[in-house]
């Protein structure tokens, strides 16, 4: 079965790749071709971009989160549908966690059997770029780095100079030569760049994008490469074909999201589970309501996994999206998961939003089974203290969380499972990714309301992690539901029991749902 595929790597972070991918997804969706996104690693804002650029959301593919077999699965049934595959890997071609090269990019370009195009940053330097690209191409021969495209090369000087070296010494073709840009249409900040939602002018910087590549880049030569993809693995896949995405070319372009309304995120139906296919269709076989589990999905809390909100599905869930900027209250649901995010750049409007606050603060107390994650957490918390300014949060936990300069906890994590919490059964091992610059500034809590012991990472205090109340859990790390998928089983059975308990003393009500979310 073929994959028409392409992992785009670079020599450092902050070499290119990113717009170039962006660059690379965007002209071929112009071209009516239908591109399927994927991010190396665990990074939700530059999965966001990519998501933009392609119409539909971008699915991470990382081998410290997720299993190999599941990762080709995933790949495969994401690609399924689409015309062209584009993996954007992270930081350098071979930097992994240990001196084999793990998790790094070159290992998923093996583990997917893809070619690589390599992007080299040219500033200040001409013949050296041959050098590089020679020893990539010899430090692990199974890579098949198959074309180079040059960035910020200083003019068509530089540019020869370039071609004649790498032409002459690599015999690997140069697709394309990206002089120094002026402006900036991808600004950063503190956690890199400023995600989509948060940016006002993305779509306007993806067609800058694209712009950039039909004008620099080879582009037909690139596709050709991609479409003479290797196979995939030689084992075979069950794979079922998958319809086009929903709604690919109806991307909402303002606001928390920049995925069209429905179930899973804009995504099509699983092609391992079955699915409700109906939108009346919300019971279990036994006639039993469907869970209601709330996502809160805005500005502040936008990072989330695709397949996670699947997994919640697929266990049995109806997913249902909430705003913690603009929603007046909560209602009607039976779980509810926070994400990570920018609770800190939004700190004084989430402040402001008393009545939401109070509303999930009175719902952790009559057991409502909660999930946060990193923002989510920091929101769970007491205040958040963002330059000088103290903001009121939802106060579950006893914890005051203020910001550093640096990021406290940056990198994957392995987490032991120590006591009872809702959703994990102790002696479990949790692999997770955290990147925070947030910290505990005070925190009136007992050590037993930790539930975790961190075999790697930062955490909650460089010790452990997992704050719990009744059926809150609160945590520095992202889980992938691919590598923990016990995690959304247990969340929907949770939401099932609060469902049960709850049925006589409330009526079951609309929940004020963003708009452009609703079912």
């Amino acid at each position: 079965m073929a994959f028409p595929r392409i992992v785009i790597s670079g020599m450092s972070g902050g070499s290119g790749k990113t717009i170039i991918s962006l660059g690379v997804i965007a002209s071929c969706r112009k071209r009516g071709m239908v591109v399927a996104p994927f991010k190396k690693g665990p990074d939700f804002i530059d999965a966001g971009w990519l998501a933009l650029a392609a119409g539909h959301p971008c699915h991470n593919l990382d081998t410290f989160l997720i299993p190999p077999d599941e990762i080709l699965l995933s790949f495969a049934n994401h690609a399924l549908a689409s015309d062209v595959a584009v993996i954007e890997g992270n930081r350098g071609l071979y930097d992994g966690i240990n001196l084999t090269g793990d998790t790094s990019t070159s290992e998923l370009a093996k583990l997917l059997n893809a070619p690589v195009v390599l992007v080299i940053d040219c500033t200040k330097t001409t013949r050296t770029v041959a050098a590089m690209i020679l020893g990539c191409v010899h430090f692990d021969p199974a890579v098949n780095i198959c074309a180079v495209i040059l960035n910020r090369v200083a003019g068509p000087r530089h540019e020869s100079i370039l071609r004649t070296t790498i032409e002459h010494h690599c015999h690997i073709p140069v697709l394309g030569a990206i002089p120094k840009m002026g402006g900036n249409s991808f600004p950063e900040r503190h956690m890199g760049l400023v995600p989509t939602p948060e940016h006002k002018w993305a779509e306007e910087s993806i067609q800058k994008a694209a712009d950039m590549a039909e004008r620099y880049l080879d582009l037909d030569r690139l596709l050709s490469m991609i479409k003479e993809a290797p196979a995939l693995t030689d084992s075979p896949l069950t794979l079922t074909p998958r319809p086009q995405w929903e709604g690919q070319n109806n991307v909402i372009s303002r606001g928390y999201s920049h995925f069209p309304a429905g179930r899973g995120l804009g995504r099509p139906a699983s092609v391992r589970h079955e699915r409700v296919e109906k939108e009346e269709d919300v019971t279990l076989k036994n006639n039993t309501p469907l869970p209601r589990i709330a996502v809160i999905r805005d500005a502040a809390f936008q990072f989330y996994y695709p397949e996670n909100i699947e997994a919640l599905e697929a266990a049995g869930a109806e997913v249902v999206m909430l705003s913690a900027l603009e929603g007046s209250g909560i209602q009607n649901i039976d779980g509810l998961y926070i994400g990570g995010g920018f609770p800190e750049t939004h700190a004084r409007i989430l402040a402001k939003n008393k009545k939401f606050r109070n509303n999930i603060r009175s719902l952790a107390q009559t057991g409502l089974p909660i999930y946060a994650e990193c923002g989510g957490l920091m929101y769970m918390g007491e205040s958040l203290i963002v330059n000088g300014a103290t903001y009121p949060m939802v106060g579950v936990f006893p914890a005051v969380f203020g910001l550093s300069k640096r990021p406290e906890g940056h990198g994957y994590t392995i987490l032991e499972v120590e006591r009872k919490n809702p959703y994990y059964a102790p002696g479990t091992i949790i692999r997770g990714h955290e990147f925070h610059y947030s910290k505990v500034l005070n925190w009136q809590g007992k050590p037993e309301d930790l539930c975790f012991r961190m075999i790697r990472g930062s955490g909650f205090n460089g010790k452990r992690d997992g704050l719990c109340y009744k059926n809150t859990l609160a945590t520095y790390s992202h889980v992938h539901a691919l590598g923990t998928p016990a995690w959304a089983k247990a969340m929907v059975e949770a939401s099932l029991l609060y469902q049960k308990a709850s049925a006589g003393r409330s009526n079951r009500q609309d929940s004020p749902l963003i708009p452009s979310m609703r079912r």
